[in-house]
């Protein structure tokens, strides 16, 4: 479109909107393109830990789902109503859930031990 005459079929104050959109239609295009270069999903999928996975083909399925919700608001279809609306929220929910576990994987866990050994050691009336 850049360069381009602008076209009659829609008004012209979402020429640069248009644009803008297929630049990154074209950018997301080419990312996926090198990723395919690089590694089959497959390939990828065996060399991550399960969360990893999870993470992957949450991208994936909330990437295809947006795009097809893209391509029905494009088309006039009222997608508040459709089914597409429904799995988008589905998949935040998952999405939510992986970063929850991702959280809890950072949070220090207690070694009971150690923390039963101290506590024993401490003679009364002291503060830590």
């Amino acid at each position: 479109m850049a360069g381009e005459e602008i076209n009659e079929d829609y008004p012209v104050e979402i020429h640069e909107y248009l644009s803008a959109f297929e630049n990154f239609i074209g950018a997301v295009d080419k990312m996926l393109k090198t990723m395919m270069l690089f590694l089959e999903i497959s390939e990828l999928l065996q060399k991550v830990d399960p969360l990893e996975q999870a993470k992957v083909n949450l991208v994936s399925a909330y990437t295809l789902n947006s795009m097809f919700w893209v391509y029905l608001t494009t088309q006039g279809v009222n997608t508040k109503e459709h089914p597409v609306k429904q799995q988008l929220k589905r998949i935040r929910v998952y999405v939510n859930r992986v970063k929850e576990i991702t959280e809890n994987k950072k949070v220090g866990k207690v070694d009971r031990c150690a923390a039963s050994r101290f506590v024993k050691k401490m003679p009364l009336g002291t503060k830590a």
